[in-house]
């Protein structure tokens, strides 16, 4: 039943070969490689192969046929496949016999093969003359596509066939089935309170694949990139057109292209007529007549006339009288599209008579009214507009120099309110040392402890040397200022020395004896590391610890040998105290330089900005 099945098939095949390139193919379900016998053949087997060469080819020398088909699975999935026919002549009485089927794509570099293996039944002498055997092979594979050509290679013979394309195949008959003919069916609806066109595409959700379209006006016309459902109203016109389809990740996706709108052309025409334009400039023939040419853009190619008119010089400016018979008529083979997406159409008139005002109307097909005039451009009005323009630019930018002007000053005061809200908002945390001058009076001892008191309210936890002299009357001073010390390596902060012109002085002098010292200061520097040392040091020099004060002068000249001067120590000086504020580089001792020095009250919010960063953590930024 198999055999007569596929006669039946393969005698329409050949049969009817052009009408089935013309319409659709033929579907043969398949469900692997296929071969099959006629009559007088058993034992046909296929299986892949190198290309093998034949002594005593079994196919008649005119015993090749190819045909496209498509290969379906349950009627579905097709893809392109070769159905190839083989007529067999055996010879010599030869039973078991074998022939190789080759065929070649130009993207493949080396042929593919396919090994046909079959046995001959002898036939009864009244039976040879009229029976004639063949094989038929359907040939699927991943190398055949839509459009390809195809060779195929048996012994010395070969066929070459061109499968169908796409648009060939996707005939109403292969629809659902191939899964090339799937594209996006889509209708468009009008939104009359939006003013809008809506495009409603069916199946969307259910696709695998990203739906992808682009608009263009004129089916030859560029069709450009579209991400919206919608077209406003006012836009669409008679020869707008869709294409949509599924983005497949390759450039043969198929697509659906419909232009809607060309049958309902009494809405839309008259957003066509609305935007036909057109640029006219006078100018002169190389002849030295006059000359006008004009350029009409419109978004469909138009059925119009052009002529030149000559406008009237009284009050009505829109009435323009006809020069002569000499319209033009605007075919269809002298439109370019612009980059907008409009068609433009260029024309011009000779010989016009010069020193007139002259224009062009246009008469658009199926239009009652005409259109226009449109006239040239003015150059010496739009010369007199470009330098108008020019000026009150000039004028503009010279009015916002002075606003800025005048605006600096305040501009600058809400820049500094600012900064200082910034500021009292700025969240402080660490500990601050705060250290008394040599010279300490009423005046200074209340500045010193207002200043306690203020980072106190900020949040820091503040030692004054003022407030702890029962510690420092147990301890003394070089262990009370190393245990305040410490903290700051650990929790982050400064220690702040205030500055008098008396502990100017007597840094001067303290750096002076520690010069004149030599060893014996080095060694000071040594036991202010180390605790065990304080009572032997204070024993062998006069007095370098007579006071908290004089112990920071040490830990100070300590900083300046390891290279951190500035890390733990700050200078602060009250200009309540001092009429004329201190400078950070000049007049200050050797031993002071290099430490950020902080006038009080103007430099407050300086102040806490560097608190701020030395509370970060030890080796935090330092100011200056």
């Amino acid at each position: 039943m198999k055999v007569m099945f596929f006669e039946w098939s393969l005698a329409i095949l050949l049969s009817i070969q052009p009408l089935v390139l013309a319409l659709e193919l033929e579907m043969i379900d398949y469900e692997s490689q296929h071969i099959t016998c006629s009559k007088g053949l058993s034992n046909c087997t296929v299986k892949a192969c190198a290309g093998i060469p034949i002594q005593g080819c079994p196919v008649d020398e005119k015993g090749l046929a190819v045909q496209p088909v498509l290969c379906c699975r349950q009627g579905t999935a097709c893809r392109p496949c070769l159905l190839i026919r083989l007529d067999i002549q055996p010879r010599n009485d030869q039973t078991a016999s074998y022939v190789s089927v080759c065929y070649t794509v130009p993207q493949l570099i080396m042929p593919l093969c396919k090994k046909l293996e079959f046995t001959v039944i002898p036939a009864a002498p009244d039976e040879q003359a009229s029976s004639k055997a063949w094989l038929s092979l359907l040939l699927e594979s991943k190398a055949l596509s839509f459009s390809s050509q195809v060779t195929v290679y048996v012994c010395s013979l070969h066929s070459t066939v061109v499968l169908p394309s796409v648009d060939e195949v996707c005939s109403s008959a292969s629809q659902g089935v191939v899964q090339e003919c799937e594209v996006p069916s889509f209708n468009t609806m009008i939104d009359q309170e939006r003013r809008e066109v809506m495009l409603q595409v069916a199946m969307e959700k259910d696709s695998p694949y990203q739906l992808e379209m682009c608009l263009q006006h004129e089916h030859n016309g560029m069709c450009r990139a579209w991400k919206e459902k919608s077209v406003p109203l006012h836009s669409v016109t008679p020869c707008m057109c869709f294409q949509l389809w599924w983005d497949k990740g390759d450039q043969r996706s198929r697509r659906s292209r419909s232009c809607p709108f060309r049958n309902n052309t009494e809405l839309f025409q008259r957003n066509l007529w609305e935007n036909v334009s057109v640029s006219v400039v006078q100018g002169q023939m190389n002849s030295g007549g006059a000359m006008l040419s004009w350029n009409l853009t419109a978004p469909c190619r138009v059925e119009a006339e052009v002529w030149p008119c000559q406008r009237d010089a009284g009050v009505d400016k829109d009435r323009c009288t006809e020069l002569g018979d000499i319209r033009q008529s605007l075919s269809n083979d002298i439109w370019r599209e612009n980059d907008r997406g409009h068609w433009l159409t260029p024309g011009v008139f000779e010989d016009v008579k010069p020193g007139l005002d002259l224009c062009v109307m246009v008469k658009v097909k199926w239009k009652n009214s005409e259109l226009g005039p449109f006239c040239p451009i003015d150059t010496r009005l739009w010369h007199w507009r470009w330098c108008l323009l020019v000026l009150l630019s000039l004028m503009l930018v010279g009015l916002a120099g002075l606003c800025l002007y005048f605006l600096h000053g305040k501009l600058k005061r809400w820049a500094w309110e600012w900064h200082q809200k910034e500021c009292d908002q700025l969240p402080i945390r660490g500990h601050v040392v705060l250290l008394s001058p040599p010279d300490v009076n009423n005046s200074v001892s209340k500045l010193v402890c207002e200043l306690g008191s203020s980072l106190r309210a900020r949040g820091l936890s503040v030692s004054v040397d003022l407030w702890s002299r029962a510690e420092l009357c147990s301890l003394g001073p070089l262990p009370w200022l190393h245990s305040q010390l410490q903290p700051l390596d650990s929790q982050g902060g400064r220690a702040l020395l205030v500055l008098t012109q008396a502990a100017s002085k007597k840094a001067e002098d303290w750096g002076q004896q520690w010069d004149q010292q030599g060893q014996q200061g080095r060694d000071i520097a040594q036991g202010v590391e180390e605790e065990g040392e304080y009572k032997r040091l204070l024993q062998g020099l006069s007095s370098p610890y007579a006071d908290v004060f004089s112990a920071a002068l040490s830990c100070i000249k300590v900083d300046h040998q390891q290279g951190c001067a500035g890390k733990r120590f700050l200078l602060v000086h009250f200009e309540a105290h001092s009429a004329k504020p201190l400078s950070s580089e000049r007049g200050l001792p050797e031993l002071f330089q290099g430490l950020p020095l902080f006038n009080l009250p103007s430099q407050r919010q300086e102040l806490l900005v560097q608190l701020a960063i030395g509370s970060k953590g030890p080796g935090a930024g330092i100011g200056g």
